[in-house]
């Protein structure tokens, strides 16, 4: 096969185990159930109440509309796999898959630095966040965040398909990732993992920064709070973010700590599995249980039903 239109591309999944096959997909089909529902009730429940109509809980109904999406770009396609025993993806099907998963995986991070700026501005500048925080601003700030993402998602895809593949791919993974395509090209791919590690960097790393510089202020803001009762309510206003962020630069980092360390693919794909999958199944759960004013809504939202 000489082009890479005519190539094969095999999703090998987390396990050929023909006896693991159902326990898989009955798995991964409830984890990918659980996580829609769970985000699907955060965001209903911040449309159905009046009182959380403000911009921490408008940013965080947008977090779950990604987190959803951000799953659905790659489990069904496993599960699909798994009850067909048939691993094949197309070309255009990989290129499709790896330009949404950076989508949105990278609009959940920098939503997440969205969200860390609010808390800055909530806590160290209090008498002006309606000012800073109004409406069009927040709007805004959702939608530089989608072209940012997908510039990422369309240069990511663009690298990728700049790779030349010779013979049928057999990719370690559950889903296409530009990284497992890369090892796979027969053409040379020095320039392009350069390029592929400084996108990442650059569009991984700023708001990574924006998240830490936001709260070195809040927590500097805070220290200074001479009433104990002052610190903590102040705590608790960005308790749940700040969980929510360690989950998913925890996961993350921890992935791709183990795929450098680990030689082994199979392993990188098990693991790969916590930030695609376990860390968004999460977020409604830690939002929900740390959050007051979220349990009362979703509490009238269901007792309505």
């Amino acid at each position: 096969m000489e082009s890479q239109n005519l190539t094969e591309f095999l999703l090998l999944g987390l396990s050929a185990d023909p006896v693991l096959q159902p326990l898989l997909f009955g798995l991964f089909l409830s984890m990918y159930l659980i996580t829609v529902a769970g985000n699907l009730l955060i965001i209903l429940a911040v449309y159905s109440d009046q009182h959380l109509h403000t911009p921490m809980y408008f940013f965080l109904s947008n977090l779950s509309l990604v987190d959803i999406s951000f799953v659905s770009t790659t489990v069904p396609k496993m599960l699909v796999n798994i009850q067909t025993q048939n691993k094949s993806i197309t070309y255009v099907g990989c290129l499709t898959q790896v330009s949404f998963f950076y989508l949105f995986g990278f609009l959940d991070n920098i939503l997440l630095m969205v969200m860390a700026y609010d808390r800055f501005v909530a806590i160290c500048h209090p008498l002006h966040y309606e000012a800073i925080m109004h409406p069009h601003r927040c709007v805004s700030l959702i939608l530089a965040s989608f072209i940012v993402s997908l510039l990422n998602s369309q240069l990511q895809c663009l690298m990728v398909s700049q790779l030349s593949f010779c013979t049928s791919v057999e990719i370690p993974h559950f889903f296409c990732d530009s990284l497992q395509l890369i090892k796979f090209a027969c053409s040379d791919t020095t320039t392009i993992i350069i390029l592929v590690y400084c996108v990442c960097a650059l569009f991984g790393g700023v708001p990574a920064s924006g998240i830490l510089f936001s709260y070195t202020r809040i927590i500097s803001s805070i220290l200074r709070v001479s009433s104990p009762s002052g610190k903590h309510k102040a705590f608790s206003t960005c308790g749940s973010h700040l969980s929510v962020v360690c989950l998913f630069y925890g996961t993350g980092i921890g992935v791709y700590l183990s795929s450098a360390i680990s030689s082994s693919t199979r392993k990188s794909a098990v693991a790969s599995v916590m930030y695609t999958l376990v860390t968004p199944m999460l977020n409604p759960f830690i939002y929900s249980l740390r959050n007051k004013d979220i349990k009362i809504a979703l509490w009238r939202l269901l007792s309505s039903a």
